[in-house]
């Protein structure tokens, strides 16, 4: 399915060379300050142009088509669309026969029987995560006072991420990356035992991001090795706040007063200029694989807004969640 949320639901539509891609959200309040220009710098912040990324360029601007009458939210469904226009569906024939070795090339021809758009990856393209930046950025207003930082800390598992990124490239190669996410303010309580915890939503949309191949909240796999008296965080006051942060913010599924932290592995872009090996449709063997096209050498330099994007929207979600319980 396409739709994810409680309260606050998104569904996200389109293909990377179709007609658009976007976004409906539902269970917005109404009268919600929004304008065209509430979203330009998060979008402007995932468009490629940065050494590593595709040059692939487009207009980004989002076109509020339902859901809004001067300036504000009207409790209707909020339909947000962005038309492709810098298209390119010519580097993609040769992926019909000699699917992508690490993209869904292969799972998607076999899951829709063909009839899927491969082009750009077609609905399993990154350039879906558009539709979750726009969905992020009416999901902040909603959490206003929590701030949300998102940055790539790692690139190709070297801190230098330049330096990581300049070796790809030379080698007409690709690297993953490690992003770190950090949430503020965030009010204690937020989030359900069991199957509705904090971590699970979250991650659920972190996932939900192409590319993405694990998320650790606090001291995450480092805690397995780690003893009780260690990995406690001990109890100072009222608030909630604790000495140390392993939790990462969140206890027993909920938001615990703490700073939210959590970190997200990004896999290596599958388009390479490196010739591979792949299983050829067509002739039933394996076969040399050279991929066309723009793609980006690092994905994870355009990941930080799309988590910032996520966590937001979860968030919303999980505060919606919250109030309904109080009434």
């Amino acid at each position: 399915m396409n739709t994810f949320g409680r309260i606050f639901r998104l569904t996200i539509f389109g293909e990377s060379h179709g007609a658009g891609v976007g976004v409906t959200i539902d269970g917005c309040p109404a009268g919600i300050d929004l304008s065209v220009d509430d979203f330009l710098a998060d979008l402007e912040r995932r468009k490629p142009g940065a050494k590593g990324t595709t040059p692939r360029k487009e207009d980004d601007l989002p076109e509020i088509i339902s859901g809004h009458f001067r300036g504000h939210t009207t409790g209707a469904p909020i339909t947000i669309l962005f038309r492709n226009k810098n298209v390119r569906s010519g580097d993609y024939d040769n992926l019909v026969k000699t699917p992508r070795p690490g993209h869904s090339d292969f799972v998607a021809w076999k899951r829709f029987g063909g009839f899927n758009d491969h082009r750009g990856g077609g609905h399993f393209s990154g350039r879906l995560t558009l539709a979750l930046v726009a969905a992020g950025v009416l999901a902040k207003k909603l959490i206003a006072g929590v701030k949300i930082q998102a940055k790539l800390i790692e690139a190709g598992g070297k801190k230098d991420i330049e330096k990581a990124l300049s070796e790809a490239l030379d080698k007409g190669d690709s690297v993953g990356g490690l992003v770190e996410c950090v949430a503020n303010n965030i009010p204690l309580g937020w989030g359900e035992p069991f199957f509705d915890p904090v971590e699970s939503l979250i991650s659920h949309l972190v996932f939900a991001v192409p590319a993405i191949k694990g998320v650790e909240f606090g001291s995450g796999f480092h805690a397995a090795a780690m003893k009780g008296s260690d990995h406690n965080d001990p109890i100072l006051d009222d608030t909630g706040k604790t000495a140390t942060n392993n939790a990462g913010g969140i206890t027993g599924g909920l938001t615990n007063g703490n700073q939210l932290v959590y970190r997200v592995a990004v896999k290596p872009t599958s388009s390479i200029g490196v010739k591979q090996k792949t299983y050829s449709i067509e002739s039933q063997k394996v076969e040399t694989l050279e991929v066309k096209g723009r793609h980006d050498a690092c994905i994870a330099l355009r990941v930080p807004v799309v988590i910032e994007a996520v966590t937001a929207i979860a968030l919303a979600d999980l505060k919606m969640m919250f109030e309904r319980t109080k009434t």
